[in-house]
Order: structure tokens, then sequence, then C-alpha cells
């Protein structure tokens, strides 16, 4: 692992600190800005490496929640700006597209110019447009700041993966990056269940205002705690790349994310993805040219990168797609109240939560491959319990089978994650990570899409029946994630195993 820093610190995986002003009498000052918080660190027992941890996941989760926080609660939120639900609904998927797609810019310029910079000025800026969207006077101009407040705060994402795989080493990986997919995936999900209740209790503009400050107190732990990650000199940043795969990725999002609205054959549809898959088509042309690609082409022929990243797409879009479906299903299908449907669908996120952070002691004990596999045929078993639920059916079967989509995620995409972080090089953690952000925000809009697409052109066979039609399409795509995830190669520990 490369640990020099060109600016001339030094990050290494082992508890080390920063050294600076290294003299010709070789003396050098050790700042105290940075054995401060190291005091601080022995003191609560913790490590150098956890602390960084802390406080790059607590970054990433505080503009993650926010993103779906207000999903349940757009028709009071349209009354309030006097629009319609579904003008407001651009408040959703735009900083759901944004989050996504911004950030193998974000990743680039990390590992170009320094993480720490880019995850600094990404939380700070995704505040201010927090504090801008609390006193939104109308639809254009709330939208408008949620897309800016999710564009900056997507910068979190890529850096938080590069310092998790600076500071541990890869055999060390898969406990933080569990941790990083659970906030990653399970902050959203965490902002649906509790969106409701928290803008009934304190209003809308009140999280924002909350989020705002929490946003630029972490920048300044940041900018206190961060130490500074290599930088790549003399490298230019691929600008026609960073724009031919935002436009192409945004264009193609779009349209799908429309098409259930607008009709499939609607011209603006149309002309949307095809706008998209030639933007995207463009981008590997300009990466074949360019001295610095954004990304390097190599990785779509690398089974460790092309095959984990497609695994978890094709896995979160039956995960996100069930999360739409399912509380649907609750309510229009078998009538259930919406008190009624949170205890249930609060099984999902809870199981996760538990199950992120302890996979990886399964994973380190069976490897990824395994891991993933069986995580992905988890969520598909879910996806097709889900869909024999019918009137009479209890509810324990039906928290339990959204439990399963719970523990599979939560043992497949930390895994997955991990083969990635350690098949690419130091120099490209950044935009690995991002690449990742961005596949999983496409199977989520994606499933989402389709799978509501399903149930509503299948409302002829009976509304429960629909329903089920779409979740047998999510097992469907969940078993093409089970059969991707076998062709990858597990990290070999075997050399830690003996050192353990």
């Amino acid at each position: 692992m490369n640990s020099s820093d060109n600016s001339g610190s030094i990050l290494r995986p082992r508890d080390t600190i920063t050294v600076e002003n290294a003299g010709v009498d070789e003396v050098s000052v050790v700042p105290w800005t940075m054995m401060l918080p190291r005091k601080i660190a022995r003191r609560v027992g913790i490590t150098r490496q956890w602390a960084t941890l802390s406080v790059v996941l607590g970054g990433l989760f505080a503009t993650s929640f926010t993103i779906t926080v207000l999903v349940v609660s757009l028709e009071g939120i349209a009354t309030d700006l006097h629009t319609s639900v579904s003008a407001l609904n651009w408040a959703i998927i735009g900083p759901m597209l944004a989050f996504g797609v911004v950030g193998p810019a974000y990743g680039k310029a990390g590992d170009l110019w320094g993480h720490k910079r880019v995850f600094v000025l990404g939380l700070l800026f995704a505040g201010f447009f927090g504090i801008l969207t609390a006193v939104a006077w109308n639809a254009a101009s709330m939208i408008t700041f949620r897309i800016l407040s999710a564009s900056a705060g997507s910068a979190t994402g890529p850096a938080a993966m590069a310092y998790i795989n600076r500071l541990f080493e890869p055999q060390d990986r898969v406990m933080p990056l569990s941790l990083w997919s659970f906030t990653t995936a399970g902050a959203p999900v965490l902002g649906v269940v509790l969106g409701a209740p928290l803008v009934e209790s304190i209003g809308w503009r009140t999280i924002f205002i909350v989020q705002a400050p929490l946003c630029i107190i972490g920048a300044a732990v940041a900018f206190w705690l961060l130490p500074q990650t290599s930088r790549m000199k003399n490298v230019k940043f691929d600008v026609w790349g960073s724009l031919t795969l935002g436009g192409g990725a945004t264009a193609v999002l779009f349209g799908i994310s429309r098409g259930h609205a607008w009709g499939w054959t609607s011209p603006r549809i149309i002309i949307s993805i095809a706008l998209g898959l030639l933007l995207l088509r463009q981008f590997v042309h300009v990466e074949r040219r360019v001295e610095e690609p954004l990304m390097p082409l190599s990785w779509l022929r690398t089974p460790n990168i092309a095959f984990p990243i497609m695994s978890q797409s094709l896995t979160n879009f039956a995960y996100m797609g069930g999360f739409i479906i399912v509380p649907q299903l609750l309510d229009k299908g078998l009538g259930m109240t919406s008190g009624h449907i949170g205890w249930l669908v609060i099984a999902r996120p809870l199981t996760f939560s538990i199950v992120a952070p302890l996979g990886s002691f399964v994973t380190m004990r069976v490897g990824e491959r395994v891991s993933s596999m069986v995580g992905a045929g988890f969520v598909m078993a879910s996806m097709v319990s889900l869909s024999l639920v019918g009137l009479g059916t209890r509810d324990v079967f039906i928290a339990g089978a959204l439990a399963l989509s719970g523990v599979g995620l939560g043992l497949a995409s930390p895994a997955l994650t991990a083969l990635v972080a350690n098949a690419v090089d130091d120099n490209h953690l950044g935009v690995a990570g991002a690449m990742q952000q961005l596949m999983n925000q496409m199977g989520a809009v994606v499933g989402s899409t389709v799978m509501i697409s399903i149930h509503e052109s299948t409302m002829s066979h009976g509304e429960i029946e629909s329903f089920g039609y779409a979740l047998l399409a999510g097992a469907v795509c969940a078993g093409a994630g089970m059969l991707i995830a076998s062709k990858v190669t597990s990290t070999d520990r075997s050399e830690f195993r003996k050192i353990a």
C-alpha cells in the first residue's frame, strides 16, 4: 500500500500521526492539532483509525439521511408550498440522481487533490444549501436547494471509502466497509422510516435547520482530525469524462424514473434514454483517448471489480424496489394502517443494521464470494416470500420476509465492496467508491421504477397479484446478482490466518 503523501504528510494504516516540517537538523515537529485528538481517542478507548472512521461515516450519514426523509410527507409539504405532489416528487428524485451521478467526479478530485479537502468542502456546502432549503419559498427553490445539497454531500461517500481503504489493510477492511455499507444503504432507509414522525413532530423545515449545523460542525471536526491523503501531482482532471458520464447517467436515470408516469413510448422518455446512451458511449470513447481517465477501462475487464459492482447493482434493484413496493402492497392491497405498516417494515433496516457489522466476521471466515452469494440469495428469497403475501397472511411471515432482505444486503454489500477496494490501486480508491455509489443508485432508481411499472401494468390481474409480479421481477434480478457474485474470487487471507 502506498502510504507516502506527496504534499508532505504521511498516512499509514496503523494508528500513526502526521509528522510535518522535518528540517535539515533531522528534528521533526509533531503538530499539536494532531496530538490532541490522539489523546482524546486514548481517553475514550478508541484508536485513531476508528476515530477517523467515525468522523467520515458521520458526515456520510448526515448528508445521505435527508435524501429520503421527506418521501412519505410530500402531500403536507406540497400544501405548505402551494404546489402539487407530482411536482414536489423532484425533491426526492433530484437528490437521489445527484447523489449517485456526481460521485465519480468527486472521487477523482479526491484522488488528485486530497480527500480531506473534498470531504470538508462537501460537508460545508451541504450544510449551506441545507440552510437555504429550510427557508425555501416555493417548490422550485426547495427542489433546487435539495439537489445542490445532495450534489455537495455526495462527496462524502467516495472520501469515506478512500479513508477506510487507506487506514485498514486488505484483510481488515471487511468490518469498516460493512459500516460504510450500512451507512450508505441504511441511512436513506432510516430516512424513509423516520421521516413521517419527524416531519409531524418538528416540521420539515426544522429537519434542515438541524442538518445544517451538523454538517458544518462535522466539517470543522473533519478539518481538525482527518489526516491528509496522498495526492497525484501533474495530473489533469478528466473534465470531458466527468461531463459525459454524469450527463449520460442523469439522462438514462431521468428517462427511467419518469417512464411509468409519462409513458415508455413518450417522445421525451425515448429522447432522454437515447441521449443518455449516446453520452455513455461517448464516455467510453473519451476514456480510451484521455491520458488520465476518470475510470480506467481495464476495470470493465477485471472480474473482481466489474462483477461485484454489477452484483451490488442488481441486488439493490430488488432491495430498494421492494422497499417502495411493499408498503404500497400492505396499504392498498391489505388495507393496513400506516402505524401497522411502520412496525412491520422496520424489520428490514433493523436486521440490516445488526447483520452489516456482524457479517464481516462471517466473511472473514468463508470469504467474500460465499458471503455475497448467500446474501443475494437471501434477498431473492425475500422477494419470493413477499410475492406470496395476500389477505390473511400473518404479520410474522411478512416481517420475516422483510428481514431476509436486511440480512441479505447486510451480508452481500460489505463483502462485494471489500472486493472492489482490494482490486484497485490506492490512487483510484476514491473513484472506485464513487462508481459503486453510482451503480447502487442506478440499481435503486431502476428497481423502484421498473417494479412500480410492472405493478401498474398488471393491475387487471388483481391488485395484490400485480404487486406479486413486481416482487418476482425483483427476485429474478437478485438471482442474477447471485450468479454474477459466483464469478468473483475471494481475498486470500491464508497469510493473515498464519500470523493470527
